[in-house]
């Protein structure tokens, strides 16, 4: 059985998207794809924050999603936290295309990140190894661009 999320990301500015999530059975991986546009060539910061709650903006999506009270790092490191996934990459066209696979996040079970929000961030995320205490919990990732609830998807 495939589990199927989709989440709209919208700012305050001109950076928007969607980002789609697919996992086959209940402990498979998790496939990211969508787009996010209007972003400042570069790398951005792309994580699942605490909250399903943008009733004040971005602001009130709460802190990265971090069930496990770890310090912030990398996609890959084994030390992270549950909603950190990186960052996206931005072309000339200023568009993020999304193409990542994570075997943390999951859309089933107690940690599920269905109903918590994603936010694309400002600057590029320093995945925990900026040296100072900013680093160990947001990767110096900087302001939130634009953000979204996960919801269930057809």
């Amino acid at each position: 059985m495939v589990l199927k999320a989709v989440c709209v990301l919208k700012g305050a500015g001109e950076t928007s998207g969607t980002v789609y999530f697919e996992q086959e059975g209940d402990s498979g991986p998790v496939k990211l794809t969508g787009e996010i546009k209007g972003l400042t060539p570069g790398e951005h910061g792309f994580h699942v924050h605490a909250f399903g709650d943008n009733t004040n903006g971005c602001i009130s999506a709460g802190p990265h999603y971090n069930p496990h009270n770890k310090n912030h790092a990398g996609p890959n490191d084994a030390e992270r936290h549950v909603g950190d996934l990186g960052n996206v990459t931005a072309g000339a066209d200023n568009v993020a295309k999304i193409d990542i696979t994570d075997k943390v996040i999951t859309l089933t079970g107690p940690y599920s990140i269905i109903g918590r929000t994603m936010v694309i961030h400002e600057k590029a995320d320093d995945l925990g190894k900026g040296g100072n205490e900013e680093s160990l919990k947001t990767g110096n990732a900087g302001g939130r661009l634009a953000c979204g609830v996960i919801g269930i998807a057809q």
